[in-house]
């Protein structure tokens, strides 16, 4: 197929925002116009654009090929799959979005080991609690801690975020050291307004004790409710990635140690496995050999058998 036509059927979908009304206004059918696309993005070797039922937008490659595909006189050379034969070699921008907490503790590790790896990925970074959309926000990976994947989208497992309940020593000192889980419901704990009804869950012997808590402070952020916790306002469920080196020197205490609280999963979010661009590729690849061996990380992981 003609590469300066593909062009520019290319710019018409992207300034339409939709393959009929580019159709309509180059006077092609919607199947040419799809035709076109695809051949597109077969000689760029990388996904173009972002579709679902409602909105369509541009990746990140997408945005350097519609800048390409402008300089029609060019085009030819310009989006032509480039030959890579050294991993170091590989360009590009991967645009990531992570929860803080992780983000802090996990994330600003790793992307510093990756980028001296591979030198010419660029790494763009949205630090967010919320489970944004990848498509409408033009995000190639999310870096989310869940048990409740989202069923169109692509998960990558990564690791697992363990979980411990804590005090500091100056509200056990006021207050008691509670005799057990079930004494949590009578204390000031500090909790999720997203946090599934607020119940905590304790596992031991193969039992679970599922607890209800409550308290007159809650927020959508661990790392608020650390901050509060290290300061005295009541019992906190952490990610024990997040309370690891408060515990250690002693400012936070791990309440019922010998219990297990239910773990999360780590996964790396992504909207499709076809035409993958190579940076993405390789930064998923790469965190998911940082999170299983990285000394930075491993501390962070409860022992599964003792719970420490």
């Amino acid at each position: 197929m003609d590469r300066i036509t593909a062009a520019q059927v290319f710019i018409a979908i992207t300034e339409q925002r939709s393959m009929s009304k580019a159709a309509d206004m180059l006077g092609m059918s919607r199947a040419m116009v799809t035709r076109y696309l695809a051949e597109m993005e077969n000689w760029a070797g990388v996904r173009l654009l972002n579709r679902t039922t409602r909105s369509l937008t541009l990746t990140s490659a997408g945005e350097a090929v519609l800048t390409q595909s402008r300089e029609l006189l060019s085009l030819a050379t310009a989006i032509a799959r480039p030959v890579v034969t050294e991993d170091e070699a590989v360009s590009g921008l991967v645009r990531v979005t992570c929860a803080q907490s992780l983000a802090m503790v996990a994330l600003s590790k790793a992307l510093v080991q990756f980028r001296a790896r591979y030198p010419a990925v660029a790494v763009d970074v949205q630090v967010t609690n919320k489970a944004i959309s990848l498509v409408e926000e033009r995000i190639d990976l999310g870096i989310r801690i869940t048990n409740n994947l989202e069923p169109n989208l692509i998960a990558k497992p990564l690791s697992r975020c363990d979980s411990v309940v804590c005090a500091s020593p100056a509200y056990l000192e006021k207050h008691g050291y509670p005799p057990s889980p079930e004494a949590l419901s009578e204390l000031t704990c500090l909790t999720y307004n997203f946090y599934g009804r607020s119940l905590w869950l304790f596992e031991r012997d193969e039992q679970v004790i599922s607890v209800p808590v409550s308290g007159a402070l809650s927020a959508n952020e661990s790392t608020f409710l650390l901050e509060a916790t290290l300061n005295g306002e009541g019992i906190a469920l952490q990610p024990y990635c997040s309370v690891y080196e408060h515990l250690k020197t002693g400012r936070l205490v791990r309440l019922f140690p010998e219990y297990r609280l239910p773990a999360l999963g780590i996964y790396g979010i992504y909207t499709s496995r076809e035409h993958m661009a190579r940076p993405l590729r390789l930064l998923l690849d790469f965190l998911a050999e940082w999170f299983a061996h990285s000394p930075d990380w491993l501390p962070y992981l409860l022992d599964e058998k003792t719970n420490r």
